[in-house]
């Protein structure tokens, strides 16, 4: 069996850094491979701007924040189409301002190849409700919101616990993990669909809902777990089978924030400009926090956010390339 069935990264999942102009812009991926997006995540990094969710399931003109708990947000000159090979943007502040405002996009293909698939649902308020999903595996990360309401992020990450699908975490607060049955019921998901509990967040009556559904590829997408050793000098390491693009970062045994990083920002080591999923910060770009290796990621800061001492973290990582390809070629180290 070959190391990976995806050579290629580029065709499903890609990262973007641009500069905004104030008038409608269409923004070209920088891969060698085209690649239509059906979710875009953008956030501004050098002014305090809410992230912008956009999905073609949705439709681009439906925002979501990732920060915040509000409902849909209607915003035509925001993502205006998903292109051939990037997507096109209005004016909006949140992806588009000028003079000189600079963004990041991480563009995700919806695909059961790459294990991604995007979820609209309408809730029924009971619990042990089945939502069907066609990732044809499992799925090791799930972001849900209710469109139509004020109601919290709800992520299941397979990585978070020991019994992960009794547990959740809060994707726009900085929470620990919690404990809660009304959530996904207590139930794991499975190769076909992923379970609800009665939970506003998750499932009430007659609302609507989106849920971003990731399973585990070999050689492009990895969804673990790590401790941390407190050590600046030899951090922890994370093998992930693949060079990283992307990583998000969560500590789950206290409150702290989901570490956003990419090699588009930082083309060579070490990491150091972090963007937090659940806030509406400025890029921070002042610390060291990672190494990104051909085979993973290694921690290169002692802080609470990415290596404390016992710590426990989830992440969620997505290949720039395969350590290994098909071929039997390995990738080189950055």
């Amino acid at each position: 069996m070959a190391y990976t069935t995806i050579d290629n990264p580029e065709l499903y999942f890609q990262v973007k850094t641009y500069t905004g102009t104030g008038s409608s812009l269409a923004i070209t991926l920088d891969g060698d491979e085209d690649m239509q997006p059906d979710f875009v995540w953008i956030k501004e990094r050098n002014l305090h701007s809410s992230s912008a969710l956009t999905d073609s399931v949705r439709g681009t003109t439906e925002k979501l924040k990732s920060d915040e708990n509000v409902a849909t947000e209607i915003n035509t000159n925001l993502i205006t189409s998903f292109d051939s090979d990037g997507f096109s943007l209005g004016d909006n502040g949140n992806a588009n301002q000028s003079p000189s405002q600079t963004y990041v996009a991480w563009c995700w293909k919806e695909s059961a190849t790459s294990g991604f698939d995007i979820v609209s649902y309408t809730g029924n308020g009971t619990d042990d409700t089945d939502i069907s999903h066609n990732l044809s595996a499992t799925p090791k990360m799930i972001m849900v919101k209710n469109r139509d309401a004020t109601d919290d992020w709800a992520v299941y990450h397979a990585g978070n616990t020991a019994n992960p699908h009794t547990d959740y975490l809060v994707l726009n607060e900085v929470d620990a993990t919690a404990d809660a049955a009304d959530r996904w019921s207590d139930e794991a998901p499975t190769s076909s669909v992923f379970t609800l509990g009665d939970a506003d967040e998750v499932n009430t009556d007659t609302e609507d809902y989106i849920a971003y559904c990731f399973a585990e590829k070999q050689g492009f997408s990895k969804f673990g777990s790590y401790t941390g050793n407190g050590s600046s000098t030899d951090g922890t390491f994370c093998f992930c089978g693949f060079k990283p693009s992307f990583v998000m970062v969560k500590r789950t045994d206290a409150e702290e924030g989901y570490g956003m990083f990419d090699t588009k920002r930082d083309t060579y080591n070490p990491v150091m400009k972090r963007i937090e999923a659940n806030d509406n910060a400025v890029e921070r770009t002042d610390l060291i926090w990672y190494d990104f290796y051909s085979n993973g990621f290694k921690a290169r800061q002692s802080y609470d956010l990415v290596n404390a001492d016992g710590g426990t973290y989830i992440y969620m990582a997505f290949a720039e390339a395969p350590f290994v390809n098909s071929n039997g070629v390995p990738c080189n180290a950055r």
